[in-house]
């Protein structure tokens, strides 16, 4: 019995003996119809892509989501870009370095600016205040104004010392306007009565011993000068190792100066402010102030001095205890 034949052998046979279709038998192939995707969240669809890469049952494909994420991420960044140009609030909405220098942080332009400006104007104002006194009068009131030129002239070049040698630190405060409010400005406005008090109602009254009232006016003036010379070129000197507050670390720009006025002046910035001080009262003829500055400002540098060498001593050991037992303040009883 014969086995059947083989299919494919079958079918080889057949298609070889079926004739081939006419032209009028050859069917037209119908077109197929380009899906529509539709539009979504306001993107221009995307053709040319298979229908497997589309998932209609969400309506995107994974083209369209990451373009969708993309611009939304670009929307957002669009919207950060434009808060400044939208209102106050939204400005104060981006942090920002600058925002220091900005009115109300502290290092703003403006607060520096109304400051410098306020003290220029009273620095003029004093001295053309004092020259004429001097001038047209006889009266000792020209004392006052002195006085009130010399604390504009300090304040001023407090920070503009430090903005020129330390940059980094420097900020409204640095003008020491309000540093150790309020005792400062109550011994100021009491020096400044007292001598207001004393010219007005003995304007003849001579207040120094053995009619020595004009050597120790003239010793006044030259402890103001000196004073103030002598603080401005610590400041200077020390650069970005002084500072206005103590420093409880060390910093990496610290760094223990010995060389120039500090060889033979320990803490010079103190002694200067501490001469310039009593210098003033000095001037002023003021012996109540001029006793009370003397005792507040040496208990004050005394108990400073002590926790700040402290300090030192922890930042830089051996080498300040011998600079130390080497240089003195040159203030009596501080610092020993």
């Amino acid at each position: 019995m014969e086995s059947p034949p083989d299919s494919s052998w079958c079918a080889t046979t057949m298609s070889l003996i079926t004739p081939p279709p006419t032209a009028s038998e050859t069917p037209t192939p119908t077109p197929t119809p380009t899906p529509v995707t539709p539009v979504l969240g306001g993107f221009t669809p995307l053709h040319g892509h298979d229908e497997d890469d589309v998932s209609w049952a969400t309506g995107f494909n994974t083209r369209h989501r990451s373009i969708a994420k993309l611009a939304s991420i670009n929307t957002r960044a669009n919207a950060d870009h434009l808060l400044p140009l939208l209102s106050p609030v939204a400005q104060s909405a981006q942090a920002s370095p600058e925002r220091a220098y900005f009115p109300g942080g502290p290092k703003s332009l403006a607060g520096i600016a109304i400051r410098s400006f306020c003290l220029g104007i009273t620095l003029a104002s004093s001295t053309i205040a004092m020259v004429s006194i001097l001038v047209f009068t006889s009266s000792p009131l020209w004392r006052a104004p002195f006085f009130i030129g010399a604390l504009a002239t300090f304040h001023f070049l407090e920070f503009w010392t430090t903005a020129k040698y330390n940059t980094p630190v420097a900020n409204t405060g640095s003008f020491l306007l309000t540093a150790n409010w309020p005792a400062y400005a109550i011994a100021h406005t009491a020096a400044t009565l007292e001598c207001l008090v004393t010219k007005l109602l003995f304007p003849n009254r001579n207040w120094a011993p053995l009619y020595s009232g004009q050597i120790i006016m003239l010793l006044g003036f030259i402890l103001v000068f000196v004073g103030q010379f002598v603080r401005s070129a610590a400041m200077s000197q020390a650069g970005q190792s002084f500072n206005h507050t103590i420093q409880q670390r060390k910093k990496d720009s610290h760094t223990l100066v010995t060389s120039g006025i500090y060889s033979f002046l320990r803490h010079p910035a103190y002694f200067g402010f501490f001469y310039w001080s009593i210098g003033t009262q000095m001037v002023l003829g003021n012996p109540i102030c001029f006793i009370g500055y003397a005792v507040v400002l040496w208990r004050f540098f005394s108990s400073r001095v002590k926790h700040e060498e402290a300090l030192l001593v922890r930042f830089f050991g051996e080498e300040y205890i011998n600079y130390k037992n080497r240089v003195g303040t040159m203030i009596p009883f501080v610092g020993t």
